[in-house]
């Protein structure tokens, strides 16, 4: 709303049309937010920016899992197919001030695990394991907030995401 306290006759006329026009868009807006349906609304709100695979995994690494950690970042399960090995790496969306972060990846049989965590600006990682035919667990964490998943691309690119 406008609001001028010392207005000339012509300015408090200026000023009383365009309170009255704004008032009566804004008592507008909620009828129109309520008749647009809920997917639209949905669709149009901003989502978290995911962070982006930084390739510090090496040469021949392809992305083939993800986890988003809520709006801090993200933390990507890669696997070199010359190799058979997967890595982990955890990445933030917004880097900035050193915080805690972990990448963690491992095997059940024989129980083993590749860690990285301290303090990082950035991203933690990468974490390397030879794990061809294997089922992976993988973990990111930053700042107390863990995404990852148990048990998933079991011996190959797309299996069990």
């Amino acid at each position: 709303m406008i609001d001028i306290r010392r207005a000339s006759a012509i300015g408090a006329a200026v000023t009383a049309t365009a309170t009255a026009t704004a008032c009566a868009a804004v008592a507008l807006a909620p009828a129109a937010v309520a008749a647009e349906p809920a997917a639209q609304r949905a669709a149009a709100a901003p989502k978290a920016a995911a962070a982006q695979y930084n390739g510090v995994c090496g040469s021949g690494y392809t992305v083939v899992n993800s986890a988003q950690i809520g709006t801090k970042g993200t933390v990507f399960l890669t696997y070199n197919s010359a190799t058979g090995e997967n890595c982990v790496v955890t990445i933030r969306t917004k880097p900035g001030k050193a915080v805690h972060m972990t990448a963690s990846l491992g095997f059940a049989s024989p129980t083993t695990w590749a860690t990285d965590t301290g303090y990082f600006t950035t991203y933690a990682g990468p974490v390397h394991l030879d794990a061809r035919g294997l089922c992976v667990t993988w973990r990111g964490e930053i700042s107390g907030e863990v995404a990852g998943k148990n048990g998933t691309n079991c011996g190959s690119l797309a299996a069990n995401r």
